[in-house]
């Protein structure tokens, strides 16, 4: 059993027990229910609803959770726990600090009137995890609160969020110096490296493939392109060992190949993961891809079974 595991067990057995205690303490709310509470929030809300005015007035139903809400001080609040409450801390220590609302759900029994003075009592409802999100790993955590006056429930809300252990992010690299130039006519061949494709312009009206990519087919003199993806094999058809002079963001020595390609063009590109020695012409090879930093990758070449 492993420590991952073995929290998870922990954290389970956690939320078990506080199923299981049901409802906690029914805490009272701050305030009675009340006309300038009511006010506040409808000129917030742009509500006219003349039912919410007047002598016979009644509390907007969607704002029932206003009247539990402790405020900026909470000590008050913290003195009394519900068992949710060491449900929350767990996940907390555990490491998962971040947190994000999921779902809010109400039901209105009946409207409540200035005057009455709710209490509100929360049970905890379900643990589900881990999950792997997009924020990061994290539980989803539900429970309902019920408000009541007195004895009778007036409105309830299931309520679920996500505490999730948030992702590092990884350092900034630095940018590599050598950018390639990017334009109109060799745009697409780069959006086909960053999904891991090696594009081919081809023309559309005669069909011939061509690289570099250009404005005109040199064949037709169409300007109508469009590009095919190449299987991504070849061979070696020249090289060079570079040694000298030094070049920014690289080590020598380094090998560049001109690669031809069985769909019939030729590309430039180093040979990598093979020393330099062993690369010869005729080599089979293969395209890789290399992230060079956060934004560029580069299509290189890697040695292949013939």
């Amino acid at each position: 059993m492993t420590a991952e595991s073995d929290l998870r067990d922990q954290l389970m057995a956690a939320a078990e027990k506080a199923i299981e205690a049901g409802e906690g303490p029914r805490l009272a709310t701050p305030y009675p229910v009340n006309a300038t509470m009511i006010r506040h929030w409808t000129e917030a809300m742009g509500d006219r609803n003349p039912r919410y005015t007047g002598p016979d007035a009644v509390a907007p139903p969607a704002m029932i959770q206003v009247w539990s809400m402790q405020g900026l001080d909470r000590d008050a609040a913290r003195q009394t726990r519900v068992p949710l409450d060491d449900v929350l801390d767990a996940l907390t220590e555990a490491g998962y600090t971040g947190v994000v609302a999921t779902n809010c759900e109400h039901t209105y029994h009946r409207y409540v009137r200035p005057g009455e003075e709710l209490t509100v009592g929360t049970r905890m409802a379900d643990l589900a995890g881990p999950k792997q999100t997009a924020l990061g790993e994290g539980y989803f955590v539900t429970w309902n609160v019920t408000w009541y006056s007195q004895d009778e429930p007036v409105a309830e809300m299931l309520f679920r969020l996500l505490k999730f252990r948030p992702r590092r992010k990884a350092a900034a690299r630095e940018p590599y110096p050598l950018k390639p130039a990017v334009n109109r006519d060799t745009e697409f061949f780069w959006e086909g490296v960053a999904r891991g494709e090696l594009r081919i312009q081809k023309c559309r009206d005669c069909g011939e493939l061509r690289h570099p990519p250009g404005p005109v087919c040199p064949s037709c003199r169409s300007t109508d392109r469009t590009y095919a993806v190449a299987s991504g094999v070849g061979t070696v058809y020249s090289y060079v060992v570079h040694h000298h002079p030094p070049v920014p963001g690289r080590e020598t020595p380094f090998v560049v190949a001109v690669v031809e390609l069985p769909e019939g063009v030729r590309i430039v590109g180093n040979v990598v993961d093979c020393p330099a020695s062993e690369v010869g012409i005729g080599m089979p090879v293969r395209v890789t891809y290399r992230e060079m930093d956060d934004e560029l990758t580069l299509p290189m070449w890697v040695p292949r079974e013939s």
